[in-house]
């Protein structure tokens, strides 16, 4: 027996040994944080009630921008947004009312921010570089979804929900402060510029821009281009809006990922849709300067590409069964192929009105808003019992509106400054 004792001391030490390990590999979770125990229509009003805030903005914003500029509307609409989202937890807690108002207060200061930077990019944007400079920047919001989700389950894994609100609250007042000190409304007052860059934006710009005071209001409501893009960006915007409140929850009920999962596949779409950005920017503008292609010709065949594309991906995809990898192959695909609009729809704005592009963007946002705020809830409402039938009438919906919106874009869009654009009511040409 003497043997055997000294092997099984041997034993036990390698198990204590192997417990030490998996213990310093799985660390012990802190306690999560407070859990609401709110049904599905309950969480379809608190996603959907930042859209509330941010559909009165739209208009009012693109204004403000014309007027003052855009540095400082967008600046302190995103130091609005940040100090709210640090008090998130707080009106959690009062309850769902509180979060509702809450949200509500974000989504005013964060409608002010892409007619701030349409209006901006007006100042900023040679029209031979728009597509290459305005998918950058704006790639930078699929750029944040890319981070923020698979950041988000991290946090809410190893801390808890509350410590996600208070870092991105956080990050928002950093940046802030780097806004105001480094960036400048037009050409003329940035500090840095070269005189030969300031020049060169300067010239290419002189027969677009108008100076005319007054906002010719009826002829921009009149202007079947502009309508053209409101159906394009509303159309585009019910997908977008529906996978961004939605897909974490189709992959967690459907798909059965679990959390840090959920957070890193949720973001690769959003990873394909800001790299395809990034990309279509630079050949959209090189069609342009190295195969003459107008600028009407290319935002149709990158709205074509960007919406009916998706269009077909997200039908694909609730055929799929519960195969969860083709299933997220088939959603990446969908939402990368929508960047294609980024040079599409998306800065047609810039081409029919630069002048007045703030404006223009807050009102097709304005519409393209809606469907944040009834996407959700009626996608909730379809899926009632989350099985995959109810999801595919959802894509199909997607699918159907996305269509019609890219046709729309495709008959009436046009690609050349608008004459109402460049002169006042007296039909004098500034």
């Amino acid at each position: 027996m003497g043997p055997w004792r000294g092997v099984g001391r041997r034993t036990r030490r390698t198990r204590r040994a192997q417990i030490a390990r998996l213990s310093c590999r799985l660390p012990d979770r802190p306690k999560p944080g407070k859990k609401y125990h709110w049904d599905a229509e309950t969480q379809g009003w608190i996603l959907g009630s930042f859209f509330y805030g941010y559909i009165i903005t739209q208009i009012p914003g693109g204004y403000a921008a014309s007027r003052v500029g855009g540095k400082l509307l967008l600046g302190f609409g995103i130091l609005g947004t940040a100090i709210f989202t640090l008090f998130t937890p707080l009106a959690a807690d009062l309850g769902v009312l509180a979060l509702v108002v809450l949200r509500a207060l974000e989504g005013l200061g964060e409608g002010v921010t892409f007619p701030a930077m349409h209006a901006m990019w007006s100042s900023w944007a040679p029209p031979l570089e728009r597509s290459k400079l305005l998918s950058i920047s704006y790639a930078g919001a699929q750029l944040g979804t890319v981070v923020s989700l698979p950041l988000s389950g991290l946090i809410c894994y190893y801390m808890n929900w509350t410590y996600v609100f208070y870092f991105f609250g956080l990050v928002g007042i950093v940046w802030f402060i780097l806004w105001i000190w480094l960036v400048s409304d037009t050409p003329e007052t940035h500090k840095t510029i070269s005189p030969s860059e300031k020049e060169y934006i300067l010239s290419s710009l002189r027969t677009q821009l108008s100076f005319q005071k007054s906002v010719p209001w009826i002829s921009i409501l009149k202007s079947l281009p502009l309508w053209a893009i409101v159906v394009a960006h509303f159309s585009y915007n019910w997908t977008f809006y529906t996978l961004l409140t939605l897909l974490p929850t189709y992959m967690k009920d459907i798909l059965r990922f679990n959390v840090q999962e959920n957070g890193v596949l949720s973001a690769l779409p959003y990873f394909g849709c800001w790299l395809c950005m990034i990309l279509s920017g630079q050949a959209a503008d090189n069609l342009r300067v190295k195969w003459d292609f107008s600028a009407l010709n290319v935002r149709r065949i990158f709205t074509f590409i960007g919406m009916i594309g998706p269009a077909i991906f997200l039908v694909a995809a609730g055929f799929i069964g519960c195969d969860y990898s083709l299933a997220v192959a088939f959603l990446t695909i969908s939402t990368t192929l929508g960047g294609f609009c980024s040079s599409g729809f998306s800065i047609n704005h810039l081409d029919i009105a630069p002048s007045y592009a703030g404006v223009l963007l807050g009102i097709t946002n304005t519409f393209a808003t809606i469907p944040g705020m009834v996407g959700p809830l009626i996608a909730t409402s379809l899926t009632t019992h989350n099985t995959v039938t109810e999801w595919q009438i959802v894509f199909y919906i997607a699918a159907i509106i996305n269509v019609f919106g890219a046709i729309f874009f495709m008959v009436f869009a046009k690609g050349e400054v608008q004459s109402w654009a460049l002169s006042d009511q007296h039909g004098h040409r500034n």
